[in-house]
């Protein structure tokens, strides 16, 4: 043999041996490439934004791999505003005692909107005094699409929170263009389609709170004869289809809303 046929044959002996990766390995790794990808900077060409500045306070109460605000402020599509800066635009806080509604358009198109981003949990030790606005606003009714608190009233995230406000505030396609950044984005839009409806289509504040009233009163209602149904036999098999498991998630979601409404205080 010459010794070009030796060092070919020592180079195949000694190759590595291929590794077969497994399905739930292969899940895996694509799962942790896009949190990977989801923690580093955003680098896009041509990004559209709004003609209004979107900012938000960061309290860092959240997981920031978790966080859609921080998400959004690696795309460059929103500013982190310091401590003691104020705000000129309309701000999304837990100290807010009017809600958002139409008439508070011209506000977010002269000088934008913005979010505190903190925990309901620390409300006691968040330093809202040092977050100046004179526009703190609460938004009325609206059930959460993110993976975290999918289904569960009142408990938005940043960008969902930033999406309700300018659909109801006459900016949709903004908002699409938000909720557009995450996989979940459209699920907010379609559990929430008839209340953003309704709330757009309201002339001012009083008109949203009744509007929310009236669908938490008929929500209400729905669940008493959900209950009362239940109470017969099924009519044709136990198995559950699809449209029996969305009816599922709607009770789920009015039932959380009698534990859950009773902290809404919005005039």
């Amino acid at each position: 043999m010459s010794s070009h046929g030796k060092k070919n044959r020592k180079r195949i002996l000694t190759r590595r041996p291929r590794h077969v990766v497994g399905k739930e390995e292969k899940y895996r790794q694509e799962r942790d490439k896009s949190d990977k990808e989801d923690e580093e900077p955003e680098q896009e060409e041509n990004v559209w934004s709004p003609s209004f500045p979107v900012a938000m306070w960061d309290l860092e109460h959240c997981d920031p791999k978790k966080c859609s605000g921080k998400k959004l402020v690696r795309h460059g599509l929103v500013k982190i505003l310091r401590l003691g800066a104020r705000f000129s635009g309309l701000v999304l806080t837990p100290i807010g005692q009017k809600c958002v509604s139409p008439t508070d358009r011209d506000i977010i198109k002269d000088y934008g909107c913005a979010v505190v981003d903190c925990s309901w949990a620390r409300l006691d030790d968040t330093p809202f005094s040092r977050m100046r606005t004179s526009n703190p606003r609460l938004l009325p009714f609206l059930v959460a699409a993110n993976p975290i608190n999918y289904g569960k009233p009142c408990q938005l995230s940043c960008v969902e929170a930033i999406a309700a406000t300018l659909i109801i505030t006459g900016f949709p396609e903004e908002a699409k263009f938000y909720l557009g950044k995450f996989s979940w984005g459209h699920s907010f839009l379609e559990l929430n389609d008839e209340l953003l409806k309704t709330y757009s289509l309201c002339t001012n504040a009083e008109e949203i709170i009744s509007a929310q009233e009236k669908f938490l009163v008929d929500a209400r209602e729905e669940k008493l004869n959900r209950h009362a149904i239940s109470d017969f036999p099924p009519a044709i098999s136990d198995s559950e289809t699809e449209e029996e498991k969305e009816e599922s998630v709607s009770i789920n979601i009015i039932s959380e809303m009698d534990e859950q409404i009773k902290n809404i205080n919005i005039t």
